[in-house]
C-alpha cells in the first residue's frame, strides 16, 4: 500500500483518501496499485455497504504524475502505466458497493477519470474540472474516452479533450459531470450523509441495483440480468425485513444477512 493512499473501513462505510497534497494528489504507480488494493480490501470487507473516495488539499486529483511516466519508453508506458491504471480504475468502477466521490479540490485529467468511476459525485463550489492531456501531446489513457463518454456524453468530453476547456463546479453540475454542488467546506459532510442514507438501505438490493445499472450503461457486461437479480432479492431476509417494517410503519434495520 502506498503511503499516499489510505483505506479505512469502519462499519458499513469505507473511505479511500489520496494523501499527496503537495503534489495535488497526482498519481504515481504505487498509488495506482494502492487504489486497486483498496478496491480489493473493500470488496472483501463483509460489513462494507458504501465507500467514499476523496483527496486532501487543493486538488481531488490532478491526474497522473508526469515525473512517473514521462521517461517511460512506449512499451513500458503501456505495460506498467496504462494497463495498470485501467485495471485499478476498473476494479473501483466494479466495486460491489456504491462509491461516492467527495470532490473538495480541482480535478484534472486522470483525476476526472478517477471521479468518473464513482456512482455519485459531490463537489464543492469554486473548483475546476478538465482533461488537459492533448495539451501535453497525449490522449486520456485511463478510460477518459470511454467511461467519460458513457457517463457524461460525447460532446462534453469532446470539448474538454479537443480544446482543453475547463469547467467550473457550476458548469460541471449543469453538464452532469457531478451530481451535487455544495458550499466550500461542506463536500465531505454531504458525501457522508449520502453514504449513511445508502448504508441504511437493503445492502443486497443496492448492490444488485448498482450492477444492473452498470450493465445497462455498458459498464459491466458480466452483471446479473434483471430477472435473476429480482429472483435473488426476493429470497433475501432483507426483503422480509423491508416488508415487515413497511407494514409496521417503522424504519427497517438491514443486517446484511
Amino acid at each position: 500500500m502506498s503511503e499516499y493512499v489510505s483505506v479505512e473501513i469502519a462499519g458499513p462505510i469505507a473511505r479511500i483518501v489520496l494523501r499527496r497534497a503537495d503534489k495535488l494528489n497526482a498519481l504515481d504507480r504505487a498509488m495506482i496499485v494502492a487504489l486497486a488494493n483498496a478496491a480489493e480490501a473493500i470488496e472483501t470487507a463483509r460489513d462494507a455497504r458504501v465507500a467514499i473516495i476523496s483527496g486532501e488539499g487543493k486538488a481531488f486529483c490532478a491526474g497522473g504524475d508526469i515525473a512517473a511516466w514521462s521517461a517511460l519508453p512506449p512499451l513500458e508506458m503501456w505495460r506498467n502505466w496504462t494497463r495498470v491504471g485501467h485495471r485499478a480504475f476498473e476494479s473501483l468502477a466494479r466495486l460491489r458497493v456504491p462509491l461516492i466521490a467527495a470532490i473538495t479540490g480541482h480535478t484534472f485529467g486522470g483525476g476526472l477519470e478517477l471521479a468518473a468511476v464513482s456512482d455519485i459525485r459531490i463537489a464543492e463550489a469554486g473548483l475546476k474540472f478538465g482533461l488537459p492531456e492533448t495539451g501535453l501531446g497525449m490522449a486520456p489513457g485511463w478510460s477518459g474516452t470511454q467511461r467519460l463518454v458513457r457517463r457524461f456524453g460525447a460532446q462534453t468530453v469532446r470539448r474538454m479533450t479537443l480544446t482543453g476547456k475547463m469547467f467550473t463546479t457550476e458548469e460541471a453540475l449543469s453538464l452532469g459531470l457531478i451530481d451535487e454542488m455544495t458550499a466550500v467546506g461542506e463536500g465531505m459532510t454531504r458525501a457522508e450523509a449520502i453514504a449513511n442514507e445508502i448504508a441504511a438501505r437493503g445492502p443486497i438490493a443496492a448492490q444488485i441495483a448498482k450492477a444492473m445499472i452498470n450493465a445497462a450503461e455498458g459498464e459491466d457486461r458480466d452483471a446479473p440480468i434483471e430477472g435473476l437479480a429480482g429472483s435473488l432479492v426476493a429470497t433475501t431476509e432483507d426483503l422480509a425485513e423491508g416488508i415487515a417494517a413497511f407494514r409496521g410503519k417503522r424504519t427497517p434495520v438491514f443486517d446484511g444477512r
